[in-house]
């Protein structure tokens, strides 16, 4: 049976998450926490996404993301491959970690109480974990993003958006009063949380009302199949890449004819290279025939050398 289609589109609003392989920990200490964090910011820089809560538990994690444009599915393919490459080359490992595909809940973002509903849930996984004991605030947990909230702004993640959540709690301002009335009523919602089944789970494919539940639906039918929803994926992700193409080739006072004239190993080709392996999720094969730089191979030779400092393009002479 062929798996379902994800849904995609600008501004959707998904709560992911994703256990790991037969249950093992996906996170082995502070160390694999910061990493995967690290590893997030990187992928919503090459994005653009806009994170509204986190959660990492022992083996699984929880994340509420806005995609401004429909590329959920490239950039968690990046950062879930990214992370479990980090994961494995820290503790010698080999082979999967996480466990099949992600689970991804679409969440109405119509400002109705669906956003603040999914990211309660979210902040309050240690509570219902019973990973904190009744005297210890929320805020005890470091390893999501409730405690940031609380935090003023130049000393959050810059990735993190708060407005919306803090919003559909009815504050107004990201101020010092409306962080401490966030706090006082995720103490209370945390208070009904105690003694909830540590397993519960958010209802449904979908977190919203019955009129967005029924667009969702009108849009599945409107697919006309993999080919056509995969090549609209492209598209956007080509989008981004050329629109970075086009900059570059103007900073040099580069013509697009250039690319197909110069050699395959130019300098300034394996500069736009590094730029677009950093801030797009396109795959060296497609830079490689973008820029005219040969095979993918090459093209991984040379951004490798690139990163040691160009030590092999002095000592060695490369085929144009």
């Amino acid at each position: 049976m062929a798996r379902k289609l994800r849904i995609q589109y600008a501004g959707a609003i998904y709560h992911v998450m994703s256990r790991g392989d037969h249950g093992e920990d996906i996170f082995r200490g502070g160390p694999d926490r910061e990493s995967f964090l690290l590893t997030l910011g990187q992928a919503c820089e090459k994005t653009d996404w806009q994170i509204h809560a986190w959660c990492l538990m022992r083996n699984h994690f929880h994340l509420v993301l806005e995609t401004p444009q429909p590329n959920l599915v490239a950039g968690m393919k990046w950062f879930l491959g990214t992370y479990t490459g980090r994961f494995n080359r820290r503790h010698h490992l080999l082979g999967h970690l996480f466990s099949g595909r992600y689970k991804a809940l679409l969440v109405e973002g119509s400002g109705n109480g669906y956003l603040k509903t999914v990211c309660d849930y979210v902040h309050l996984n240690p509570v219902r974990a019973r990973l904190l004991p009744p005297e210890e605030r929320l805020t005890t947990y470091r390893w999501s993003s409730y405690p940031e909230y609380l935090r003023g702004p130049s000393e959050r993640r810059p990735w993190l958006r708060v407005d919306r959540l803090l919003g559909e709690h009815g504050i107004q301002r990201d101020s010092s009063a409306g962080r401490e009335q966030f706090e006082k009523r995720m103490e209370a919602r945390r208070l009904a949380e105690e003694g909830k089944d540590p397993a519960a789970e958010l209802p449904g494919w979908c977190i919203g009302s019955k009129a967005f539940r029924q667009e969702l639906l009108e849009q599945m039918s409107q697919r006309a199949g993999p080919e056509h929803y995969g090549r609209e994926l492209r598209e956007s992700a080509e989008e981004k890449a050329n629109r970075i193409t086009a900059e570059e080739l103007s900073r040099l006072g580069w013509q697009e004819a250039d690319l197909a004239r110069r050699r395959k190993g130019d300098p300034g080709k394996i500069t736009i290279a590094a730029r677009l392996r950093s801030d797009t999720t396109m795959t060296l094969a497609w830079i490689a025939a973008r820029l005219g730089m040969g095979t993918r191979t090459y093209l991984a030779h040379l951004l490798y050398w690139r990163g040691r400092g160009g030590k092999a393009a002095s000592s060695r002479k490369v085929s144009a």
